[in-house]
């Protein structure tokens, strides 16, 4: 009986060691973009702390083995389950410290569970078990302990619980390991009655905060953007906070600003209207990405628009801009017009397996700072939307700041026209983002600037159209290569113009 609880404990800890680690590559991921970057190196060192912590197991003495074994589930629930909630505040309350401790805490944890397998096994070998057994048991309840997170971490932890509470969960359940243990061992459990109190007072934290995860979540959003927070949520695939200070409403996803009411008017004239002026024979467009529906707004006023089909991946998103009042007034109900089909897919598989040809496309996915971004900028992606558009028609691609971050700018300008396309670059200042970018392209149309438009417009004119096509010297094209999926060029470019800005 004893064996089989030490070997079902091997499954336990074996899920809460992946657990702790997947927390912290999304985590990092979310607030630090390159997500292949950051689980890489993460993965990296976990691996070397586990080793690390193997080597070390062989000090300790045989009869202090489950003594240590339960000092170590202790002590992982404790760092492990207190490490989201750490990351997180310190990134909100402090940035700089943020990449130091997140190695520090994923070291710190990898050692202790490099520790946990070989002290079980030693266990298990003081109980008379066959050497074969032994391993073909412990590896097989290692594995099948991966097997159960890593299908239940995407699916179920991070969007329903979140990832502070997440790591909270795991936490109590190597303290509850440990407790476990500890009863069923009590005879051979030196000072059980003393690691019972600290096995206590370790759940009694880990509970609390599992409880007030919410609210430090909100502490640490709130920190990060100074406003009062009206609404948040964490999805599969992001995490959204909306705020609000006096008459201004902002959104982030993932900590990275996406509008602010006060002035998104200039960004999505701009992103809409060059292109729809031009096409005045226009019946359909499709939007990808947007989900705030505010590119929606612009395109619905042109009374020649039939219909629009947006594709945005994310549902928690259009359904809180489709149902929120403020954000519904903000976008003026444009995801219920009757015109609208919302689909929530992940636009470069929808394209490929729809078939429908569009007058114009309006492309405005968040910037491209991670790999999961950088494939929607691609040649291939390009390739693909071009058959998707019209001969004549416009697509027109939010593409970054052409003033900090130019690389990656004119990057995405090549990437266009490697996929076939003509490209007319432009930008405009918007007071929350500085000078921003976008690109106009075309399959065959020849296109020039509007000097007027049909309807009436708070920031574009004929005078500041013909502006924003004009490049100052500090800005002018540079020679970039194509994005291509094999290397992704673009993120690593956005990476490196951002870094410089904040230097």
């Amino acid at each position: 009986m004893t064996r089989h609880i030490l070997i079902f404990s091997v499954f336990v800890v074996a899920s809460c060691g992946l657990a702790y680690e997947l927390v912290a590559g999304a985590l990092s991921s979310y607030l630090l973009g390159d997500s292949v970057f950051q689980f890489s190196t993460i993965i990296g060192c976990y691996l070397f702390a586990m080793g690390v912590g193997a080597h070390f197991s062989k000090y300790v003495k045989d009869d202090e083995v489950l003594a240590r074994f339960i000092d170590i589930e202790l002590a992982v629930g404790l760092v492990g389950g207190l490490s989201a909630a750490i990351l997180f505040l310190t990134f909100a309350w402090t940035g700089a410290p943020f990449r130091t401790m997140l190695y520090v805490m994923v070291f710190l944890v990898g050692a202790m569970v490099g520790m946990e397998i070989p002290l079980v096994m030693r266990a298990l070998n003081a109980r008379q078990t066959a050497f074969s057994e032994l391993v073909s048991k412990v590896l097989t309840f290692d594995y099948l302990g991966a097997l159960a997170v890593s299908v239940l971490f995407p699916l179920v932890l991070a969007p329903q619980l979140g990832l502070v509470r997440t790591a909270f969960l795991f936490g109590m359940l190597n303290v509850g390991v440990g407790l476990w243990t500890i009863y069923t061992f009590r005879a051979e459990v030196v000072h059980a009655t003393g690691r019972v109190l600290r096995a206590s007072a370790v759940m009694s934290l880990l509970v609390a905060g599992f409880i007030a995860s919410d609210r430090l979540v909100r502490w640490g959003e709130q920190a990060m953007s100074g406003d009062q927070i009206i609404f948040s949520t964490a999805t599969p695939y992001q995490r959204l906070v909306l705020t609000r200070w006096k008459d201004d409403l902002r959104l982030y996803i993932n900590g990275n600003l996406q509008f602010s009411s006060r002035d998104e008017y200039r960004y999505h004239e701009a992103l809409v209207h060059p292109a729809l002026e031009a096409l005045p024979w226009a019946r359909s467009v499709l939007v990808l990405g947007g989900g705030d529906g505010l590119a929606l707004r612009e395109i619905l006023r042109y009374p020649n628009i039939q219909h629009v089909t947006l594709v945005d991946l994310d549902p928690a998103m259009t359904q809180a801009f489709a149902s929120r009042s403020e954000l519904v007034q903000l976008n003026r109900g444009a995801l219920r017009d009757p015109r609208v089909t919302v689909v929530n897919a992940d636009a470069a598989i929808w394209l490929q397996h729809n078939e429908q040809v569009f007058d114009a496309a309006i492309v405005d996915f968040p910037d491209p700072s991670s790999f999961a971004l950088g494939k929607l900028y691609s040649v291939p992606f390009y390739t693909q939307l071009k058959r998707h558009v019209a001969a004549n028609g416009l697509i027109v691609v939010q593409s970054t700041s052409p003033f900090f971050a130019p690389h990656a700018y004119w990057t995405i300008d090549a990437t266009l026209r490697e996929a076939g396309l003509a490209t007319w670059p432009y930008h405009l200042y918007v007071p929350s983002f500085g000078e921003w970018g976008f690109v106009l392209a075309s399959p065959q149309l020849p296109y020039a600037p509007p000097q007027h438009y049909r309807l009436p417009l708070r920031y574009l004119n004929g005078e500041t159209t013909q502006a924003m096509f004009t490049f100052p010297p500090d800005m002018q094209r540079l020679p970039m290569a194509p994005n291509r999926l094999n290397t992704q060029s673009l993120v690593h470019e956005f990476e490196q113009d951002w870094r410089r800005v904040m230097r």
